[in-house]
């Protein structure tokens, strides 16, 4: 198969990587830390400006029609990074759900505000209970007249705290476990009966845990069918676990580059702790679990626009273990190799494991996605 990057996605990718170059080292990164909501307004502006907010819509929706290649150079350049803003929240979840499941009045509505960094968005699914399970909801939804009552809890909400509009998942019927009956619905996140309470996150980015008490929406802010929502919701966080991947395997492209010059120009008995033999070794397996890595997240990629559900999710379950114990495995030996150093918050290296340890640990950790490839019987 060839795997080459077409000239069109060669341009793409010189393009996101200049606008990060320039506006994204680790010092500014700090700095726009400290903004409201923990990232920068004037980047998400400049994505925006370089189209890149627009990438996944169809021309028809004021987008590029571009597929899930465009979407992994993306992400795998917001990896290496480590950006801060809501591109997956807002692009890549909230703009899939609108792009697959979306009426043409929900997307004239809400598109066109993403495409130009107006709108930002934000996911709320995990529950107190659920873990990865996407079918456990306990949150509901209830018909009252033309429209819904909506009540419950959804915790960690990425861009939660931030967020213009919540896609939340609510159950309209069934018990808590039942594949039937979960509907996603689209929420103002400043309705009446929404209290957030915003934190940051152990990789720098925040969050946000969401209470819906009496919130009441219309008949238009359901996404697709409300009582069998789940194969999109399913779709659509397959998606995202696939740019996840991406930006995984960005974060530790960019660990092994910082370990190895690290080993340059880090001197002991007089020489560079490079040239140590056991020390090459050990950048040589990173190097490895690197490309393994990379060749799964290009797997799952193309998983995505797989037709058969259950294809694509082993695919993407089978990607998201690799990409874990990769991501692991990188970050564990890129601070042991930076010694001391790689433990402190001034070190760009520890951020990055910070970065892939909470990456591995969204929408299914590395033994939650074996157990699903195992119980489909192997990669497909």
């Amino acid at each position: 198969m060839d795997f080459d990057l077409s000239e069109e996605q060669r341009l793409l990718k010189e393009s996101v990587d200049g606008l990060l170059n320039d506006a994204y080292d680790f010092d500014s990164r700090k700095k726009y830390m400290k903004e409201k909501g923990g990232w920068s307004r004037a980047i998400w502006g400049k994505l925006a400006e370089q189209g890149l907010l627009g990438l996944p819509f169809s021309e028809t929706d004021g987008g590029f029609g571009a597929g899930a290649v465009e979407t992994m150079i993306v992400m795998e350049a917001l990896g290496k990074a480590l950006v801060l803003e809501p591109y997956l929240a807002t692009v890549v979840i909230g703009g899939g759900f609108l792009r697959h499941g979306g009426s043409a009045a929900q997307k004239q509505a809400h598109i066109p505000p993403i495409i130009d960094g107006s709108r930002t968005f934000a996911f709320a699914q995990l529950e107190k209970n659920s873990r990865y399970d996407l079918d456990d909801v306990t949150a509901s939804a209830k018909a009252k007249g033309d429209g819904w009552v909506i009540d419950g809890e959804k915790f960690v909400v990425s861009n939660g705290e931030n967020a213009d509009t919540l896609i939340v998942t609510a159950r309209t019927k069934g018990a808590r476990h039942d594949k039937a009956g979960v509907g996603v619905f689209l929420v103002p996140a400043d309705a009446k009966g929404v209290s957030k309470k915003g934190y940051p996150t152990q990789d720098g980015l925040h969050a946000a845990d969401i209470t819906f008490t009496g919130v009441e929406v219309g008949s238009d802010a359901a996404i697709g069918d409300p009582e069998d929502g789940l194969p999109l919701i399913a779709r659509v966080v397959d998606e995202a676990r696939a740019a996840i991947c991406a930006e995984a395997v960005g974060a530790m492209d960019e660990s092994l580059k910082a370990t190895v010059e690290y080993l340059k120009t880090r001197k002991q008995f007089g020489v560079a702790i490079g040239s140590f033999q056991s020390l090459q070794h050990r950048a040589a397996d990173m190097f490895v679990a690197l490309e393994q890595a990379r060749s799964m997240s290009l797997f799952a990629t193309m998983a995505t626009d797989f037709e058969n559900a259950r294809e694509r999710a082993t695919a993407v379950a089978a990607a998201k273990v690799q990409v874990g114990k990769s991501g692991k495995f990188i970050g564990q030996q890129s601070i042991q190799l930076h010694g001391g150093i790689g433990m402190t918050m001034e070190a760009k290296i520890g951020h990055y494991f910070k970065r892939l340890t909470m990456i591995e640990n969204a929408f299914g950790d590395s033994e939650y996605h074996l157990r699903r490839v195992s119980e489909a019987g192997g990669l497909v």
